[in-house]
């Protein structure tokens, strides 16, 4: 397998590839015993479910513990015995209702389940939309039957770039409520063209009874979430973003789901082992949740045509796989160091949970080869990020997790003088040979209550007073500066990507808390506050146009493409240099000394003109670097320029 050749370390963990390898086969074997693709494997939202023909209405489901099933609703004034449906084999149900009107759009239904003398209801599996009651706030099946959306995106296909926009439509909005689909459209995708973030990335699509949970709990897998609006709406969302020129990504949760058995999946046929492990193995001890059974056919079916389904459904153009790690790892990561190869390889490992990604991996490339997948993991696996012809996982990237915590660790415990610049310099460059990352200094993560962005840790209450423009104040000045040298610093070094968090770019202020009892089930932490950024007084501005140029500057340097070239690093001093794609990038993080006459080394003759800096007025810098041309010279055998070094200052040239 060519991963041996991408990483050496791993020939002495050749028999636990192959036997990845071998599970991949037999499992390929077994879904598909008469050959054929995984296209045609992953169809189960094409048969489950609600069906209208020109005679009626179908709808199906597995439920193979269950001993008899019924549909009740509206269309038969909730008569739970009216509607029986037929069982027919390997544990499937189903129900033709004559004529074509007997279910309308709007109307809600459930599922009687009945097992061993017991009667539970249950949201269809397989349904498109779910609505919560604002009555007794419970949680119901809606039928869904409107015209086919009217795509005009035919023909788009995502950046080979990407700067990636992390967003949550419910708290895209500044008034103090829910964000809709709609608003997202009209409000926040200008702002991200503005910003020129070609991919958008979107949490909490799934259905998910508890708002707070991020949509990482997920009960509904093929119903978009309709706190937002419907279903229409989001596909106009991401129409109009291919309009634009960006590519949109769910925030897919197939990691574990929700344990609610009446909202979710969690005991749909009476028996906990339908979709789940048995027992203890099917507990998620730290997120309460329940643990998939990779290795059932049933599940890899259910996962699999769930992932179609958004792909040609919604027209997403691919996925950020959330929870990796809890999948790869019988104890789900927890507890874990993994410092060296022998925690990827051991008894501990999930082999059906690897077998699942690259199944899911090689689904997504059959149906969409320009399609994107990104893994959320925290082990830094090898082979995460290589094609699973290679003996990899299959992901396109992965998220560089390390980098946010090395900020954060940073920024909370070492003095700006004692910063280690050959530490952070290894952490953002260090790779697995050949797996390409997704840089970040901060996500969602970062956001929430209980953690700090960075600009909020960096300057904490001084924002409430201390950002407008005609203000002084040494704490705001440092937060301003290092804000902007860690995202130009973790942009141009720390990946083959680059994503935020919306409104992290302008330094947004406080944390994210989500309506619940404690607050008084305010939204007022719940809310994104545009007007900060685009007020002309206050210095959110000033962040906000440097992300711009920043992201500009990145794509027309191509700095995601070939290696990193260190130039120089002086610790004792506190700056270094490097050169990424056509960009040499100087930074100089001391906190008080500014360098006169520093031979900063390039790797070529010649002039370069420096393109942009930290300290420009127009970010709401003290403009001590100048944009004009420096010719090369020579200094014991070595070729660079002669540059002054502003404190706290970093600068980018380009050779002319």
């Amino acid at each position: 397998m060519k991963i041996f050749s991408c990483d050496p370390l791993l020939k002495n963990y050749h028999n636990d590839l192959i036997l990845r390898k071998t599970c991949l086969e037999e499992t390929l074997g077994r879904i598909l015993p008469e050959g054929g693709s995984l296209s045609d494997f992953a169809t189960g939202h094409l048969y489950f479910g609600f069906h209208k023909t020109e005679d009626g209405w179908y709808y199906r489901e597995w439920a193979p513990g269950a001993d008899k099933l019924y549909l009740t609703g509206d269309f038969c004034a909730w008569d739970r015995y009216a509607f029986p449906m037929e069982k027919k084999d390997n544990g499937v149900f189903e129900l033709f209702l004559p004529g074509n009107d007997r279910l309308k759009s709007g109307m809600r239904v459930m599922a009687v389940v009945c097992r061993g003398g017991e009667e539970m209801e249950r949201i269809p599996l397989y349904i498109h939309r779910v609505e919560q009651n604002p009555v007794d706030h419970s949680w119901c099946g809606v039928i869904w039957d409107e015209a086919p959306y009217a795509w005009t995106d035919s023909g788009f296909k995502p950046k080979k770039r990407l700067f990636i926009y992390e967003c949550h439509i419910g708290m895209a909005q500044e008034e103090g409520k829910l964000g809709t689909y709609r608003e997202f459209t009209e409000n926040i995708l200008p702002r991200i063209k503005k910003l020129g973030y070609n991919t958008l990335q979107i949490m909490a699509i799934m259905e998910h009874p508890y708002y707070a949970s991020f949509g990482y709990q997920v009960t509904n897998f093929f119903a978009a979430s309709s706190r937002f609006g419907t279903p229409e709406e989001l596909k106009e969302l991401i129409n109009t973003a291919h309009k634009m020129g960006i590519a949109v990504l769910l925030d897919v949760v197939h990691s574990h789901a929700c344990k609610n058995t009446r909202e979710g999946i969690a005991c749909f046929d009476g028996t906990e082992y339908q979709f789940f492990h048995e027992g203890p193995r099917g507990d998620h001890a730290a997120w309460g949740t329940k643990c998939f059974d990779y290795g059932k056919n049933e599940v890899l079916h259910f996962l699999l045509s769930n992932l179609k389904y958004w792909l040609e459904e919604y027209h997403f153009d691919g996925f950020r796989f959330d929870g990796v790690t809890s999948m790869l790892y019988h104890n789900h990561g927890l507890g874990q160091d993994f410092m060296g190869y022998d925690a990827y390889f051991s008894m501990n490992t999930d082999v059906e949970a690897v077998t699942y990604l690259q199944l899911a991996n090689l689904l997504v490339r059959q149906l969409n080869p320009n399609a994107i997948t990104i893994a959320e993991d925290t082990s830094a696996l090898p082979g995460l990020a290589l094609p699973v012809s290679w003996g990899g996982l299959g992901f396109d990237y992965r998220l560089a997790m390390g980098v946010p915590d090395m900020w954060i660790k940073i920024l909370k415990e070492v003095p700006d003088e004692n910063w280690d610049l050959f530490h952070i310099y290894y952490e953002l460059s260090s790779r697995r040979p050949k797996e390409k990352v997704i840089g970040y200094c901060e996500s969602h993560d970062q956001a929430l209550v209980g953690d700090k962005t960075i600009m909020f840790r960096l300057c904490d209450q001084e924002m409430y007073w201390g950002m407008e423009k005609s203000s002084q104040n040494p704490i705001i000045d440092r937060g301003m500066a290092l804000h902007k040298m860690l995202r130009l610093l973790t942009m141009s070094l720390g990946g083959e990507g680059y994503l935020t968090f919306m409104g992290n770019e302008f330094g947004h202020p406080e944390w994210i808390d989500f309506p619940r009892e404690g607050n008084g089930w305010s939204y007022h932490y719940c809310r994104r506050q545009w007007s900060l950024a685009d007020n002309k007084q206050l210095r959110y501005e000033y962040l906000n146009d440097f992300e711009k140029a920043m992201v500009a500057l990145g794509k027309r340097l191509r700095v995601f493409t070939g290696k990193d070239r260190q130039l120089y690093v002086e610790n004792q001093k506190k700056w270094m240099a490097y050169q990424k794609g056509a960009g040499i990038f100087v930074f100089n993080f001391h906190p008080t000394e500014s360098y006169t006459d520093c031979f900063v080394p390039v790797p070529e003759k010649g002039a370069y003109k420096a393109v942009m800096s930290t300290d420009d007025y127009c970010f709401g810098g003290f403009g001590r670097v100048y944009h004009q041309t420096y010719e090369t010279v020579e200094q014991n055998g070595n070729t660079g320029i002669m540059l002054y070094l502003p404190n706290r200052t970093a600068f980018v040239l380009e050779k002319v």
